[in-house]
């Protein structure tokens, strides 16, 4: 009987050798497949390719999630660096911040680095723009953005005062951080979404065709050299709108049904009386991505602002409701408007 039993199993193991040379995969003990491999009817096992998975939906209601508080703290981490001309030591430190901040909240940053020709002669600049992927693929696709929110984060350069720029500068840096963040709460929507913080806007002498808005212009001329232009549906630009007493002035040439949208927005937030329009064209980062790159752009500014260019221009005339007000329009916006 000793001699049967051994007789037998060694038959038993045999068979089993046999099947597993005909499948040519060994299975796990549970005799499920292995992960991304598949059972077939007959025996053979076909290995899939596992695909990125679906982003997660976002808040229904995303413009209630931005914080006036956390875009005022990010406001006065720029502030804090000090004056920030182009060029200067301290507009890298401020980049760091921003590109910090852009990382954490899970955005992909490009460095645009660019030579100006100015009145004062050749000076580096940097534009930093954000992407963000729906499904976690890195780097961040160019293709999917269809709208552009922007802000320059330089501030005027100055020999007789010291201009740190609160709302000229950093209020909409800090809010547009703040928005980065949100945003990366409903990927699908960020991913069609391109950030951009310009470099140069101020002008080094005065404001000419050639004198300011130098990070603008480069941007919406390289996305011309690169096609990318006609993917963008429209541009929101940010800048000032830190004011305590907030009334955004829309310049009189905003697109009509880009203007008619936010001002839409406004009046479902009961935000409207804080927008209204000024009564000139106003010289700002939107200009360029309008006539060079086509892209139709609003420029959502307060230039009712006494302290512009001043050393007044500080924290203290800065209210986080006004950040909020800024933030929760353009959020319900975007959602809207990029629903599809």
């Amino acid at each position: 009987m000793r001699h049967a039993h051994l007789i037998y199993l060694l038959l038993g193991m045999a068979a089993l050798a046999a099947c597993k040379k005909s499948t040519g995969v060994e299975k796990a003990d549970s005799g499920q497949p292995a992960p991304n491999e598949t059972s077939t009817a007959a025996g053979s096992t076909v290995t899939s390719i596992k695909r990125p998975s679906a982003p997660p939906p976002g808040p229904t209601e995303i413009w209630k999630e931005f914080s006036g508080d956390k875009a005022f703290a990010e406001v006065r981490k720029q502030v804090e660096v000090g004056p920030r001309p182009s060029g200067s030591p301290q507009i890298e430190k401020a980049r760091t911040i921003i590109e910090e901040s852009l990382r954490r909240s899970g955005w992909d940053v490009e460095r645009q680095s660019f030579t100006a020709e100015t009145p004062r002669g050749p000076l580096p600049m940097i534009n930093l723009i954000a992407r963000f992927s729906a499904n976690g693929v890195k780097p961040a696709p160019r293709d999917t953005q269809r709208a552009i929110v922007c802000s320059h984060y330089d501030t005027k350069r100055f020999t007789t005062i010291s201009f740190t720029g609160a709302n000229d500068g950093a209020s909409s840096t800090g809010a547009l951080l703040e928005l980065a963040r949100v945003l990366a709460l409903d990927p699908a929507l960020a991913s069609k979404v391109e950030l951009v913080f310009f470099d140069g806007e101020e002008a080094l002498v005065q404001f000419t065709d050639t004198d300011g808005l130098y990070g603008s212009r480069h941007y919406a001329s390289t996305l011309n050299n690169q096609r990318r232009s006609a993917q963008f549906k429209f541009g929101i630009l940010w800048d000032m709108i830190g004011d305590s007493d907030l009334k955004i002035t829309l310049p009189p040439d905003s697109p009509q049904d880009l203007a008619r949208d936010l001002l839409a927005a406004a009046d479902a937030l009961h935000l409207r009386q804080h927008f209204g329009y000024f009564d000139r064209i106003i010289t700002d980062d939107h200009l360029p991505l309008n006539t060079i790159a086509r892209i139709r752009s609003i420029d959502l500014i307060d230039f009712e602002y006494p302290y512009w260019h001043t050393a007044d221009d500080t924290m203290d005339r800065l209210s986080p409701q006004s950040l909020q007000t800024i933030g929760s329009v353009t959020l319900y916006h975007l959602r809207k408007a990029l629903a599809h």
